[in-house]
């Protein structure tokens, strides 16, 4: 219903989530843009959404209805959402328990180059190009830098 709903191409959906709440559930539906997402969409996307659970499942069903962008600490999950953050630093866990962190310098079909920081105690980092499949990718978050 999210995917349908949406109002232009470039919009995307991050994630939806739907509380346990039988009394009234809260519906939370993440979207985002290749140029970000505006409140007007977001409404647009709320709007086409109610109208889509109205027909579905009736007037009468109670739930609360939540649509926004993800937020500076939500992590990324869309291939979109890593291209939006080239030059950014990104912090990654990956599947097998470690972590990186590093400069995204491109977003891939199949995954991400990073330039990645390696830290060795008493000396100055380092920096090493290194391609990260998507699906080694446990975590992604963008690190908020206020230099």
């Amino acid at each position: 219903m999210a995917e349908a709903s949406l109002p232009e191409n470039d919009l995307f959906i991050v994630d939806v989530t739907v509380s346990d709440s039988a009394v009234r559930p809260k519906i939370t539906v993440l979207a985002d843009g290749e140029q970000g997402i505006t409140i007007d969409q977001c409404a647009s996307i709320s709007r086409r959404v109610n109208a889509k659970i109205v027909e579905e499942y009736g007037e009468e069903m109670s739930y609360v209805l939540e649509v926004s962008s993800p937020g500076v600490d939500f992590p990324l999950s869309q291939p979109q959402q890593y291209k939006r953050n080239i030059g950014r630093s990104l912090k990654l866990k990956m599947q097998d328990g470690t972590e990186k962190t590093g400069k995204l310098e491109e977003v891939t079909e199949t995954g991400i180059n990073l330039t990645q920081e390696i830290k060795q105690k008493g000396k100055k980092a380092t920096y090493e190009p290194v391609q990260i499949p998507f699906g080694e990718i446990v975590k992604a978050n963008v690190v908020i830098s206020f230099k």
